[in-house]
């Protein structure tokens, strides 16, 4: 059967097509729940705990999320992110629970102190993910963390982290190797241009296989200016058979968002990408943005996917 997610973007007699027939995909809507740093202090509702997360997740699938971006936290001290495979195992057996077909979609981001063998926890969950995102290369960025108040516990100063994440081609291969080796399907988190070079060398050894799922990440420090001529620029570079959602980071989340849908792509929403829900004003969780763009959506005439169709259209076992 044909996949409806996957065309040639770039014919514009396809994509003129598509919208007088209103033939666009269903829209599938991820959802990143929290990052690996900022906690509490940035929203008070921001989820750090499993137990949180999980809630965060039911929401936002009640909202019409198809899909949920997971960032464990350590337990005894939510500040840092997890490499236990036992918490990412709590958090999946409580959204498989709560939320029958969502797709479930790991993080192998941890953090920058970690190696790649120890971002790899989420895959070895004993409650396995459908989905682990895979970085395909370094980046860098200054990170100005906010005072975190003795209520929220394990307080902090506002401090700068300069971050540097190193990769190289070989951390790439043997992520992408040890996940198609469990059977869960990468999605790739491109920052910028160059990052294709890399995830044209796993497509060329065999590492990762159709349709590939690109997470192309806008607003964030080294990544790629977030304008609406770089999507059309990240659309043009991308291999064929691939499948793209657009996140935006802060400010940038909303347009590029609706940038996303009028190329015909697919979105992803959430606190982890943007802490507010317009300017002034902070979110009162993921779901909200989640209902946002699904009106949004709707209003452009592409319905919603539901966990079924996005699971086809991704390439995914159903439940």
């Amino acid at each position: 059967m044909e996949n409806p997610a996957i065309w040639d973007y770039r014919d514009p007699y396809i994509w003129m097509e598509k919208i007088r027939n209103s033939e666009m995909p269903p829209t599938m809507i991820a959802v990143a729940l929290t990052g690996g740093v900022q906690g509490k202090e940035y929203n008070p509702n921001l989820p750090e705990t499993a137990e949180e997360q999980i809630e965060a997740a039911y929401e936002a699938y009640q909202a019409g999320a198809v899909s949920v971006h997971i960032h464990a936290r350590n337990p005894d001290d939510p500040t840092v992110a997890s490499i236990d495979s036992a918490v990412y195992t709590k958090i999946n057996e409580g959204i498989r629970k709560r939320c029958p077909g969502m797709i479930i979609n790991n993080s192998t981001g941890a953090g920058p102190q970690y190696t790649p063998k120890d971002k790899l926890a989420g895959a070895y969950a004993d409650v396995k993910p459908d989905m682990c995102s895979l970085n395909p290369g370094p980046f860098m960025m200054d990170l100005l963390l906010k005072e975190r108040p003795a209520e929220l516990g394990f307080p902090r100063e506002k401090t700068m982290m300069p971050i540097c994440i190193p990769m190289v081609y070989d951390d790439v291969r043997s992520t992408a190797k040890s996940l198609k080796e469990l059977g869960i399907r990468p999605e790739i988190e491109v920052f910028n241009h160059g990052h294709f070079w890399v995830v044209n060398d796993l497509i060329s050894k065999g590492l990762i296989d159709p349709p590939y799922v690109l997470q192309f990440i806008f607003g964030f420090q080294t990544a790629v200016y977030p304008t609406p001529w770089n999507v059309i620029n990240m659309i043009n570079e991308m291999p064929k058979d691939s499948i793209f959602f657009v996140p935006g980071v802060g400010v940038y989340q909303l347009p590029l968002n609706v940038m996303g849908l009028v190329m015909g792509g697919h979105v992803r929403v959430g606190l982890e990408d943007n802490v507010y829900f317009k300017r002034g004003e902070l979110a009162k969780n993921s779901a909200q943005q989640v209902e946002r763009i699904r009106r949004i959506s709707e209003e452009m005439n592409r319905p919603i996917a539901t966990c079924e169709q996005a699971r086809k259209m991704l390439g995914l076992k159903p439940v």
